[in-house]
C-alpha cells in the first residue's frame, strides 16, 4: 500500500508533503511497497493515537473484567483513531483487581486497537483526594499485591498510581521503580513530599491539576514539583471540562510539549448518549462532555482521545504538531512501546490515521489493516 499526496507527521514533529508506504503490516519505503495506492490529497497522516489512561467506552469498562468488554472497547477506540490502548483500573477490592488482571492477561483480541498495557489507578491513593475512586478499598502501598497483580496480567501493568504522602509510599517507590512507571495521583502531597517521591524514582503525574492541591505561589505542591523535575511527564485531560483552556496553554508553556501526555480518562458513557452510568461501582451522570457523581464530583470524561486532541487544537490554541506528539510519541515512549508504534517510521507497526483539514477522521489503519 502507498499513501501519496498526504501531509505526513514526521519524527521531527512537523508535517511534510509526501508519500508513505506499508508492507506486511509495517511502514516501509515506497520502493519496497506495492499494491493499493491511496490518494491522501488534503489530508493529514498521523500515527495512531496511544491512550494510556481511560476506563471505558460504548457501555463497557475495563473493570468489568470481561474479554468481550475489552474487545468492544478496542473496536470503538480504533474507530476514532486510537490504535493502542492502556486502560485504567479503579480502586476496587483485591479479588476484583485479581479478576481484572487475569482477564487482561488472557486477552488475545486481534480486532481494533491493540491492548498494550494497564494503568493501575488505585488502590494506593489518598482518601482526601479520592475523586471518583471508592474510599472503601483505598489501602497502603503493597509491593506484594502489586507484583501478584503484575504476574497475573502477564506484565501488562505499565503505570501504577500512588499518593506519596501515605505510609510506605517512599519504600514502595524505591522497591518497584525499575519494574513500572510510578505516577503521583489522587494526593494531598505538598511540594517537598512530591519532590522527594520524584527523586526516589516516581516520574509521572496522573491527570495534572485534578485530585491534587492547586498550584499556589507559596505552596506549589505536586504541580510545582513536577515542573521542577525535568524527567517527570504529566497527563492532561483536554476535554474542555477538566481544565480551563488558559491553564492548558500555561501548562504547555511551563512544561513544554515533550513532557505532556494527552489522555482521555473516558468512562463507559463515551460514544453513547447522555444518561446514568457507572464508574468503579458508583453512579455517574453524563450530560454532554461532563460526567459527575451525584455530589457533582467530576468522574472521568465522556470524550475520547481524538476528541480531546481536537479540543486542544481548535478550542485551546495548542499547535497541531504539539498535540499530535502528546497523543502519540510521548505516551508510547512513557510506557516503553515506542519501538513499535507512536510514529510513522519504517519498521514500526503501520498504525495511522488520515484526518481532513478539520481534524475529522477519514480512515484508520492498525498494522496496515483498514478499520475505518
Amino acid at each position: 500500500m502507498i499513501i501519496k499526496n498526504v501531509k505526513i507527521y514526521t519524527e521531527d514533529k512537523i508535517f511534510t508533503e509526501g508519500e508513505a508506504a506499508v508492507a506486511d503490516g509495517r511502514f516501509t519505503s515506497p520502493a519496497a511497497a506495492g499494491g493499493e495506492v491511496i490518494d491522501g490529497k488534503g489530508c493529514y497522516m498521523i500515527p495512531g493515537l496511544v491512550d494510556i489512561h481511560f476506563h471505558g467506552c460504548v457501555g463497557d469498562d475495563f473493570c468489568d473484567a470481561k474479554e468481550e468488554a475489552i474487545a468492544n472497547m478496542a473496536k470503538h477506540e480504533a474507530s476514532v483513531g486510537v490504535t493502542s490502548i492502556c486502560p485504567a483500573t479503579m480502586t476496587l477490592g483485591e479479588e476484583e483487581l485479581h479478576s481484572i488482571m487475569k482477564t487482561a492477561g488472557a486477552y488475545r483480541g486481534t480486532e481494533g486497537a491493540k491492548l498494550v498495557g494497564i494503568n493501575m489507578e488505585g488502590p494506593f491513593l489518598s482518601e482526601k483526594k479520592k475523586g471518583a475512586q471508592s474510599a472503601k478499598y483505598i489501602r497502603k502501598c503493597d509491593t506484594e499485591l502489586f507484583r501478584a497483580l503484575q504476574k497475573e496480567s502477564g506484565n501488562l501493568i505499565k503505570l501504577v498510581d500512588i499518593a506519596p504522602e501515605n505510609d510506605g509510599a517512599m519504600e514502595f517507590i524505591r522497591e518497584v521503580k525499575d519494574e513500572v512507571v510510578i505516577s503521583i495521583a489522587h494526593t494531598t502531597a505538598d511540594y517537598d513530599i512530591a519532590a522527594k517521591a520524584l527523586s526516589e524514582g516516581a516520574s509521572h503525574v496522573t491527570h495534572l491539576y485534578n485530585a491534587m492541591p492547586p498550584l499556589n505561589h507559596r505552596d506549589p505542591g505536586v504541580i510545582g514539583a513536577a515542573r521542577d523535575d525535568e524527567k517527570c511527564h504529566v497527563e492532561l485531560i483536554c476535554d474542555g471540562v477538566h481544565i480551563h483552556p488558559s491553564v492548558v496553554r500555561a501548562t504547555f508553556a511551563m512544561f513544554g510539549a515533550d513532557r505532556i501526555i494527552l489522555i482521555s480518562d473516558s468512562m463507559r458513557a463515551t460514544g453513547l448518549t447522555d444518561g446514568q452510568y457507572t464508574l468503579g461501582g458508583q453512579d455517574v451522570f453524563v450530560k454532554g462532555p461532563r460526567a459527575t457523581l451525584a455530589d457533582g464530583t467530576i468522574a472521568g470524561s465522556a470524550t475520547d482521545l481524538m476528541g480531546c486532541l481536537r479540543v486542544a487544537v481548535q478550542k485551546m490554541g495548542i499547535p497541531l504538531e504539539d498535540a499530535v506528539a502528546c497523543a502519540t510519541a510521548n505516551p508510547a515512549k512513557e510506557i516503553g512501546i515506542y519501538d513499535r508504534c507512536g510514529s510513522i517510521t519504517n519498521g514500526k507497526d503501520a498504525d495511522f490515521v488520515l484526518l481532513d483539514s478539520d481534524l475529522n477522521v477519514k480512515s484508520v489503519y492498525v498494522c496496515g489493516k483498514k478499520i475505518v
